[in-house]
């Protein structure tokens, strides 16, 4: 019976080296762009909310990454928050070289390979102190963090008789 290890051992030799392909960023209005009604990542609306306050406060700085019919393989929920804040145009990048196979796959190692990684919490703690202490022009709760887990985050840093 054939598995996903199996099936990446025996095409490990198999396998060709990533395109040596340049990506262009190319700008494209949001209402040509098509949601995949088949990506498997879902978006609540208190999310979306988030990406719109998070493009409000850094500007739109990830590229969509689309095929080659204008469907979205990576940035959904940022498109979403587009329409939500009335943006009418996105920057792109039209991954062509991906079979539609690569593209199915891609779709999820995108998503699941970010939460693959952890917070260095003090690290974390940190850098929300420091920005909580100078004058933003934004909410730091534009990090997708809301104020109570920042809080529980700097707190962490220097509990009453230890030492941080």
């Amino acid at each position: 019976m054939k598995n996903a290890t199996t099936d990446l051992t025996a095409n490990r030799n198999d396998r060709q080296k990533p395109p040596n392909s340049r990506l262009t960023i190319q700008h494209r209005p949001v209402d040509t762009l098509r949601l995949d009604p088949r990506n498997p990542r879902e978006h609540s609306k208190k999310q979306i909310a988030q990406i719109a306050e998070s493009i409000r406060a850094f500007g739109f700085n990830v590229p969509v990454l689309i095929d080659d019919d204008n469907k979205i393989i990576a940035g959904h929920g940022r498109v979403l928050a587009c329409q939500l804040l009335g943006i009418s145009e996105v920057p792109t990048i039209c991954l062509s070289h991906l079979s539609p196979k690569q593209v199915r796959a891609f779709i999820i190692a995108d998503n699941k390979l970010t939460e693959n990684s952890t917070w260095n919490e003090i690290l974390l703690g940190e850098q929300l102190k420091s920005l909580s202490e100078i004058d933003l022009n934004f909410s730091l709760e534009a990090t997708g963090f809301e104020m109570g887990e920042i809080d529980v985050l700097i707190e962490g840093l220097s509990q009453p008789g230890e030492v941080a």
